[in-house]
């Protein structure tokens, strides 16, 4: 199977599972220039994002941070977080779930674009 084949398609970019395991699972997230994913927070998983190509702003609680490639932030299980791509080309990102569940519907959105809930 190719990578087309496992890529998950979102009105934002699209992302490919890496690695799903029961402690952890690794997804390779593209964001689309412009696009951003939903505010939104987990209650049984923490995540690390490491910027691979393009630029990042990630919204962390109250907190704006910017991130390009090589840079990483943390985001705790239960906080509040989104990631924009405000560059011209597509941004990618890894993101490692660490926690005891790892479902998509392990998402509670405050804010969306696509008005999803």
């Amino acid at each position: 199977m190719s990578d087309t084949d496992r890529e998950e398609h979102r009105p934002w970019g699209h992302y490919v599972v890496l690695e799903d395991a029961p402690d952890h699972k690794v997804k390779r997230i593209v964001v689309l220039p412009g696009k951003r994913l939903s505010l939104q927070r987990h209650r049984r998983r923490a995540e690390h994002w490491y910027v691979i190509e393009g630029a990042a702003l990630v919204t962390l609680d109250a907190a704006e941070i910017p991130r390009g490639p090589g840079q990483a932030v943390d985001i705790p299980r239960g906080a509040w977080h989104r990631v924009a791509n405000p560059g011209t080309a597509p941004m990618a990102f890894i993101e490692v779930q660490t926690g005891d569940y790892f479902g998509e519907d392990d998402i509670e959105r405050s804010q969306d674009d696509f008005g999803r809930v």
